[in-house]
C-alpha cells in the first residue's frame, strides 16, 4: 500500500502568504525567512504535489490553476492547525479587529457570533464597518478591513475561506394588500446593492412595472418601511420579522436569484484573535438562516 504524501503546514502557510500578499519578499517579512528561504519552500511544495504552483507575469504573481485548487485546502489546513495551536497554548487574546459586513449580515452575525465572541473574549475590540460588498472587497484589498462578509460576483476571489449561497425573498407586512394594475412599490438599500438589482431584473423580466418608493442604507429602516405597509423588498431570513410575510410567484413576485457569498481575510496578516473569530463565524455559518447553503471553494 503506497504510503500518502504530507503537506506540512510551514510549507502551505508560505504559499498563502506569497498568494495573499503579492510576492516571495512580502512574504518572508511577515514570517521571518529570506526570500531564497521562501523560494525553496515553494519549490518543495511543488515537488509534494507534482505541479506548478505560482505563475508571475511581470512584476504580478498569481496561482496557476493547480495553485488555485490547492490554495483552498491549504487555508483551510492552516487554519484548522492555528486553532488546534490556540486550544492548547490558550493564548490571551487582545487588540482590535474591524469586521465589515453587508447589512442584511450585520443584524445576523452581531446577535450571534459576533456578541458571542466579544462575551469570551473581553479584551478584543471589535469595529463594524457596513457597506456595499464592493466597498468591503476594496477595503480589505487596501487593509483596512481584517475580516468581511461579502457577496462574490465571481466563484473565485482573492482571501476566500467560505463561500455559501443565500436564497433572498419579498417581504411584504401581513397587512398589506397589492394592486396588480399599479407600480409595485420597491424598498431598497442604495444604488449598487445586490438585492436591489436582483428585485429590480426579475420584475423586468416578468414585465411588471414597479418604482422606487424608499431607500436607506440601513436594514432597520427598510423593515420599518416593509412593517408599515410602504414598500416590499428582498431580505434574508434572518431579517424577516414578526409582521410580515414572504410574497410568492403566484401573487406575482418571481423568485429572486441566489446570491453567492463569501468570508474573506488576509491569513498572514491576521492576529490570534482573528483567527479565533474566523473558526466562530465558519462555526456559526448554519446558525444564520434556513436560506444558506455551504458551497465548497
Amino acid at each position: 500500500m503506497a504510503l500518502l504524501t504530507n503537506l506540512p503546514t510551514d510549507l502551505l502557510r508560505t504559499f498563502i502568504s506569497v498568494v495573499e500578499l503579492g510576492g516571495h519578499s512580502k512574504a518572508g517579512a511577515v514570517l521571518g525567512r529570506s526570500q531564497p528561504a521562501i523560494s525553496l519552500q515553494i519549490r518543495r511544495l511543488e515537488e509534494l504535489v507534482r505541479a506548478p504552483l505560482l505563475a508571475q507575469e511581470g512584476r504580478v504573481i498569481n496561482p496557476t490553476p493547480a495553485g488555485e485548487a490547492l490554495l483552498s485546502y491549504a487555508r483551510e489546513m492552516v487554519r484548522i492547525n492555528d486553532e488546534a495551536v490556540r486550544y492548547f497554548h490558550r493564548s490571551d487574546m487582545t487588540g482590535v479587529l474591524r469586521i465589515g459586513l453587508p447589512t442584511d449580515y450585520a443584524v445576523a452575525f452581531l446577535q450571534n457570533t459576533l456578541t458571542t465572541f466579544l462575551r469570551h473574549h473581553p479584551d478584543v475590540d471589535l469595529e463594524i464597518h457596513c457597506d456595499l460588498s464592493r466597498e468591503l472587497h476594496q477595503l480589505l484589498r487596501s487593509d483596512d478591513l481584517d475580516i468581511i462578509v461579502a457577496t462574490m460576483p465571481t466563484a473565485r476571489m482573492p482571501y476566500l475561506s467560505r463561500a455559501w449561497v443565500e436564497q433572498p425573498i419579498w417581504a411584504a407586512a401581513d397587512f398589506l394588500t397589492l394592486n396588480g394594475s399599479r407600480p409595485v412599490p420597491l424598498g431598497a438599500h442604495l444604488e449598487g446593492c445586490d438585492y436591489r438589482a436582483r428585485m429590480i431584473d426579475v420584475l423586468d423580466a416578468a414585465g411588471r412595472r414597479w418604482r422606487i418608493v424608499y431607500t436607506g442604507p440601513g436594514i432597520s429602516g427598510l423593515q420599518n418601511a416593509v412593517l408599515n405597509g410602504l414598500c416590499v423588498t428582498a431580505l434574508t431570513r434572518a431579517t424577516m420579522l414578526p409582521g410580515m410575510r414572504e410574497l410568492k410567484e403566484d401573487e406575482g413576485f418571481p423568485k429572486l436569484e441566489p446570491l453567492r457569498i463569501g468570508l474573506f481575510y488576509k491569513h498572514p496578516r491576521l492576529s490570534v484573535a482573528g483567527l479565533q473569530l474566523v473558526s466562530d463565524l465558519v462555526a456559526g455559518l448554519e446558525n444564520v438562516g434556513s436560506g444558506v447553503k455551504t458551497l465548497p471553494n
